[in-house]
């Protein structure tokens, strides 16, 4: 099973590299922010408690985010493997990550993380944010902030999968499909090996 963990800072290009990926290699793609409003519109009893927290603007603890990602893992039992969006962004959710998956016979193939210099991404989210009218896309100085919080917030990931031997930094500059082929190789790459 592949199991893919794709990171990178806002504008990176993952949201376009994760619809080809998901496309060549017959995978799920699980985004936590969509499996929450997916669950909250079932209504179901893990939906309910998320939208509980949310409503008093609460973070969603990680049992509960993990709790639902094993929900559609289990929904999904004939996939080839999985692409994470937005999920793991922590080290502790990352080790609860993999305790789930070793419960279900399965780990994390690789984590590719996009990289992109910052003078670059905010170039891109402000195009994107004139194109799309996303509010946080157009100020300059939130869009650096949220740069700055995603560096800070995921440096432990790139540790903590680089001492598993799964953390690849791929080129995030470049034509789209450029980038993609770099993903490709590196991913076909490790599935000879494994």
């Amino acid at each position: 099973m592949l199991n893919i963990v794709l990171f990178g800072p806002p504008g990176a290009g993952k949201g376009t590299q994760s619809e080809k990926l998901i496309d060549k290699y017959q995978l799920v793609h699980l985004s936590t922010g969509d499996i929450l409003r997916g669950e909250i519109a079932a209504g179901t009893a893990l939906g309910l408690e998320a939208k509980k927290l949310m409503d008093a603007g609460s973070l969603v603890p990680d049992e509960v985010v993990i709790g639902m990602i094993s929900s559609k893992l289990d929904q999904n039992k004939g996939a080839k493997g999985f692409i994470f969006d937005g999920f793991p962004r922590t080290a502790a959710q990352a080790e609860s990550l993999d305790k789930m998956l070793k419960d279900k016979n399965t780990s994390i193939t690789k984590m590719l993380a996009l990289e992109v210099n910052n003078d670059e991404l905010t170039k891109r989210l402000l195009i994107r944010g004139k194109n799309s009218g996303r509010a946080d896309d157009q100020n300059e100085e939130i869009i650096r902030n949220r740069i700055n919080e995603y560096n800070n917030k995921t440096a432990p990931l790139k540790n903590y999968y680089s001492a598993q031997g799964k953390f690849q930094s791929i080129q995030g500059i470049g034509t789209v499909d450029e980038i993609f082929e770099s993903l490709c190789k590196n991913i076909d790459a490790g599935k000879q090996i494994a």
